[in-house]
């Protein structure tokens, strides 16, 4: 069964994002005890032991045509290092939401997330036609929202109450976008910055 958006792998400079699959099921679980990421309360990352689920679970919603998951993978290690999707898919209105993305902790705030998050943009906007691209995140999550700014998003409001999460506590949902008449300059902004990186 045919989805959109159609399964694509993405080549960078430092990032390679591949489709997921259970291949990828020793990476990433190497890569969330990097940092512990499970321990955050206020996102939804899965411990070692659960990672095959989760594996499964996006690969599921990926044939119900709601998901395309993808495993981030470190050239310069060949390693897996995090996962990102498109989520919310719409393709009557061509929207997407890059989203469920985490990366180990020593990934973070590096140039991987950079690039990763410019060939998912890129592909939406260039290849897909979308007309908006979607981030969202917990209100308070304070790291998330400003890797959300930095990449050039606008804050387009909160859901209140929007979800509930693992401990029982309300989820309010800052909801972030770019849209299509945005993209040449979010573009060169995130291009302007991996250069920096590579200076």
């Amino acid at each position: 069964m045919k989805h959109w958006p159609e399964d694509i792998t993405l080549l960078g400079d430092y990032v390679r994002i591949d489709p997921l699959s259970v291949n990828h099921l020793n990476d990433l679980q190497d890569a969330v005890r990097d940092g512990e990421l499970n321990l955050l309360w206020y996102t939804f990352i899965p411990n070692a032991d659960d990672m095959l689920e989760e594996i499964n679970k996006r690969l599921r919603l990926r044939e119900m045509g709601s998901m395309q998951p993808f495993a981030i993978i470190d050239i310069a290690t060949g390693l897996a290092v995090g996962m990102t999707t498109f989520m919310n898919i719409d393709a009557t209105n061509r929207r997407v939401e890059i989203g469920s993305t985490w990366l180990s902790k020593s990934t973070q705030r590096t140039f991987i997330n950079t690039e990763c998050k410019l060939l998912l943009m890129a592909h939406a906007f260039e290849k897909l036609n979308c007309i908006a691209v979607e981030f969202r995140t917990h209100f308070i999550n304070t790291q998330s929202r400003k890797a959300i700014e930095r990449l050039g998003a606008k804050f387009d409001g909160i859901l209140r109450n929007h979800s509930t999460m693992p401990n029982g506590t309300l989820r309010d949902t800052a909801v972030y976008s770019i849209i299509k008449s945005e993209w040449p300059t979010v573009k060169s902004h995130l291009n302007f910055q991996l250069n920096k990186k590579r200076d």
